[in-house]
C-alpha cells in the first residue's frame, strides 16, 4: 500500500523505458483511493470497542450501511489491491533501471523507506502517548493489548509482521507494510541478480498457489502473490503499448472485470483471494489505460491518491483519540449516527491531505536530499 505513487516519479527521477506516461496512471489513482476509503469504512467498528473488546455493536446497524455494505463487510480487501497496485507500479517504475543496475540498492532503500517511514514513526510515538492516556483511565488498551517496550522495538523496525511480535500492538494497520517491505528486498534482488523476465512473476505466483495448496498461509505468502501478479499485469500493459491488440484486448478485460462478478457471484464468495488475485490484475490493466480528464480534476485525482498511506495510518490514532474523549459517556449511540460517521471521514481525510502536504512530503524530501 502506499509506495510507488504517482506523484513520486519526478522526484525518483526514475522511469523505465517503454513505459506509459504519467498521466495515464490515474485510473490507479482512482482504484487506490476507493480502496483507502473501504479500509478506512471496515475499520469503522473499532470505534465500539471499549477496551480491548466490542460493546453494543451490531453490523448491520452501522451508518449508510446499505449503501457501504460491501466496505463494512469485506473492506479488510482492500489491503490486498494496494499490494497489487504496489507491484503494477513497481514494475512500471523499477523493472528496467534495477535490472540495468542505474538504481542501486541504497538508491532503492532510500527512496523507498523515505516515502514509507517518517509517518510510521510518527503514528506509532502518538499511539504509544495515546495509549498510556487510555489504560490509566480504562485498565486496558484500545483494541490492540500488546503495547509493550518488546513490541515498540519490533514496531520501530517496521517487523511486526516478520514473525518477531506476540500480538497486535501500537498502530497495527502497520502490519501490511511491514509485509510488504520484505517483499521489496526481494523484488529488487531478483531483478538484480536473476532476471526481468515476466516468467519470474508467472514462476512466483505458481509458488505462492503451490503454497496455499499446502497449506502455507501467511501475510507474506499473499503480498507476494498480489505484488507480482500486479507487476504482471504491468509488463503486459507495457509489451502492448502501440500495438494493435491493446485495444481488442482492453476491451474484453474489462468486459470480464464487470462480468465475473455478477455471473458468478457463488465462485467469488467461495474463495475471495484467488479471486482477487485473478481479478484486481485485469482491473487494474484496464484502469492503467489513457484516461484524459480535465486539469483540475487530474490535480484532485492525484490529491486522492496521494494522502492513502496517510489515511491508512491515521485512522486508528484518530479513532484512539476520539474514543479517549469519549470514555464514560456511553458513546455506542452516537457512533451509530449518520452524522458522526461522516464527521469522522471527513476529519480522517482532510488529516490525510494536510499530514501528506506538510509532513509526508517534506520529510520524504528532506531524507532524499541528505541520503539519496
Amino acid at each position: 500500500m502506499g509506495p510507488g505513487r504517482q506523484g513520486e516519479r519526478r522526484e525518483d527521477g526514475v522511469k523505465a523505458a517503454g513505459t506509459p506516461p504519467q498521466d495515464k496512471l490515474l485510473g490507479l489513482e482512482i482504484i487506490r483511493f476507493v480502496s483507502a476509503l473501504s479500509v478506512l469504512v471496515w475499520h469503522y467498528q473499532l470505534f465500539f470497542h471499549v477496551g480491548a473488546g466490542p460493546v453494543d455493536f451490531v453490523r448491520a446497524d452501522q451508518p449508510f450501511y446499505g449503501a457501504l455494505r460491501l466496505f463494512y463487510e469485506h473492506g479488510l480487501y482492500g489491503v490486498q489491491v494496494f499490494w497489487c497496485i504496489s507491484g503494477f507500479i513497481f514494475a512500471w517504475k523499477y523493472r528496467d533501471p534495477v535490472a540495468a543496475r542505474t538504481v542501486g540498492p541504497r538508491t532503492f532503500f532510500i527512496l523507498r523507506l523515505s516515502r514509507l517511514y517518517p509517518l510510521h514513526l510518527a503514528t506509532l510515538l502518538a499511539v504509544a502517548a495515546l495509549q498510556s492516556l487510555y489504560v490509566a483511565r480504562q485498565g486496558a488498551f484500545f483494541v490492540y493489548q500488546h503495547n509493550d517496550l518488546y513490541n515498540f522495538v519490533v514496531q520501530l523496525f517496521m517487523a511486526s509482521e516478520w514473525g518477531f511480535a506476540n500480538g497486535e500492538s501500537f498502530n497495527a494497520p502497520i502490519w501490511s507494510i511491514s509485509v510488504e517491505v520484505l517483499v521489496y528486498g526481494l523484488f529488487f534482488a531478483i531483478l538484480r541478480h536473476v532476471s526481468r523476465s515476466p516468467l519470474v512473476n508467472v514462476g512466483v505466483l505458481l509458488l505462492c498457489l503451490a503454497a496455499r495448496r499446502l497449506d502455507i498461509h501467511h501475510p507474506f505468502v499473499d503480498c507476494l502473490a498480489f505484488f507480482y501478479a500486479g507487476g504482471l499485469a504491468s509488463i503486459g500493459l507495457e509489451a502492448l503499448q502501440g500495438t494493435r491488440l491493446r485495444r481488442p484486448l482492453t476491451l474484453l478485460a474489462g468486459a470480464l472485470v464487470v462480468a465475473v462478478p455478477l455471473l458468478l457471484p457463488d465462485r467469488v464468495a467461495q474463495n475471495r483471494n484467488l479471486f482477487l488475485l485473478a481479478w484486481v490484475p485485469v482491473l487494474l490493466f484496464v484502469a492503467a489505460q489513457p484516461l484524459r480528464l480535465p486539469p483540475r480534476l487530474q490535480h484532485l485525482v492525484a490529491a486522492a491518491g496521494n494522502m492513502t498511506y496517510s489515511s491508512y495510518l491515521l485512522q486508528f490514532p484518530i479513532q484512539l483519540a476520539i474514543s479517549l474523549a469519549l470514555l464514560g459517556t456511553g458513546p455506542a449511540p452516537l457512533f451509530y449516527s449518520p452524522a458522526f460517521f461522516v464527521a469522522y471521514i471527513a476529519i480522517t481525510l482532510v488529516a490525510a491531505r494536510l499530514v501528506y502536504r506538510f509532513f509526508e512530503l517534506p520529510a520524504q524530501r528532506a531524507i532524499r536530499r541528505r541520503f539519496a
